[in-house]
């Protein structure tokens, strides 16, 4: 199946209760069964079924299957936000003492989450860019992650998947990446060698801005060391489901950053549209990036430009398509500041992912908390605006820009 067919028709679906054609909403906290012997089963992972909202949901249930089958994983779990399933993504395998290795163009929200990890005895070492030249230097036998975004948010750097992944597995290393920007439209990591893929799912699979929600999904190849990785071992008996029953039976259920029923099934809804989505966006964000690059008082960056550095990953690895983001240079914050006010159909809002056409001033809002040369590595600069390009009609996204940069 191609990728809208499968979208609707895939692995991840089954027929839900009396026809319905997307699954019901299992608003509840809780799960009676009439006997005790069977919600002992389940909770002792015995018997299939769900036991409490917090541990397992029909609804919740329905968004991993369907996540996983996209993603061709082995399985999912979603989680209450990205940035709850980057950290447990993550904690489920580290321990003080252990070092991961990531870029150092990653959203800012993930760059302070890698600080705070600093206190609990984790240490990042960053690179400028994730490729095995930058990264073989750094790893050790500390090194217990290598991480980073197959397209950067807001630098648009491309990670070679495949040959970082060649490297981390030379050195016995999982490669856990964050697909949010790219979305399994634009491609599916597995194929390339990544490990565990991470998706802030209140983005593009959402796609309507109407619910926060991250998901985990893991390829089940990863071979485990588990006089490497400890933690791992009483899980070993699960095999290839190792990482996924730990990450289920313990940090996840114990921390409490269950997804909602209801987001759950918001997210389905949106993913059902994200093949046709992504088209338009992906097209519409092509042409608003040439429409621009043509004017003078501003510089654009997006990778499907010609001669961006990042042209043949763009063709080879993404099918020719670069995404949804674009970012803009215009000489100036208060420049930056003009050319946004000037916007008629842009919002000026903190998301990406949205039908909607977002614009934001990274260095004021999202990067607000990071060090000077934090932003510089991220391409995060005084005069940034970060465009999240949306499915407007393209006519008017380029005269909306184009008379705010005329306006300057």
């Amino acid at each position: 199946m191609e990728f809208n067919t499968r979208l609707l028709h895939g692995d991840g679906r089954k027929r839900y209760q009396d026809g319905a054609t997307v699954p019901p909403i299992a608003q509840v906290s809780a799960f009676a069964y009439d006997q005790a012997e069977d919600l002992e089963k389940i909770f002792n992972n015995r018997a299939p079924g769900f036991a409490y909202t917090r541990i397992s949901n029909p609804t919740v249930d329905a968004f991993e299957r369907r996540i996983a089958g996209l993603e061709q994983g082995k399985g999912a779990i979603a989680c209450s936000s990205g940035m709850s399933a980057i950290t447990l993504s993550l904690l489920n395998i580290l321990r003080a003492g252990d070092e991961i290795i990531a870029g150092s163009g990653l959203f800012g929200g993930t760059i302070d989450l890698f600080s705070d990890m600093e206190e609990f005895g984790i240490t990042t070492r960053f690179v400028h860019h994730v490729t095995a030249e930058e990264v073989e230097p750094l790893i050790n036998d500390k090194t217990k992650v290598i991480f980073g975004e197959i397209i950067g948010n807001p630098g648009l750097d491309i990670m070679d998947i495949r040959s970082v992944s060649n490297l981390a597995h030379s050195h016995g290393i999982p490669l856990i990446v964050d697909g949010t920007t790219a979305t399994p439209y634009l491609l599916r990591p597995f194929e390339y060698g990544a490990d565990i893929v991470i998706h802030s799912s209140s983005k593009y699979i959402n796609g309507g801005g109407n619910s926060v929600s991250g998901i985990i999904i893991d390829s089940g190849k990863f071979p485990w060391d588990y006089d490497k990785y400890e933690q791992l071992k009483p899980y070993q008996k699960y095999g290839e489901f190792a990482y996924l029953a730990k990450l289920r039976n313990g940090i996840w259920r114990n921390m409490g950053v269950c997804l909602s029923p209801m987001n759950a099934f918001m997210n389905l809804v949106g993913l059902e549209s994200l093949g046709l989505r992504m088209e338009r966006i992906c097209s519409n964000a092509r042409q608003l990036a040439a429409a621009l690059e043509a004017l003078e008082g501003i510089s654009v960056n997006y990778p499907g430009l010609p001669g961006n550095p990042y042209a043949r990953l763009v063709q080879s690895q993404l099918g020719g398509k670069a995404g949804g983001i674009l970012t803009l240079r215009a000489g100036s914050r208060e420049r930056a500041y003009r050319l946004m006010n000037h916007l008629k159909y842009a919002c000026n809002a903190t998301n990406i992912g949205d039908i909607r056409t977002l614009v934001i001033h990274p260095a004021s809002t999202i990067y607000i908390h990071n060090t000077e040369e934090q932003k510089e590595a991220a391409g995060v600069y005084e005069d940034t605006i970060r465009v999240s390009v949306g499915i407007e009609d393209i006519q008017d996204l380029i005269q909306d820009f184009t008379e705010a940069v005329q306006a300057l």
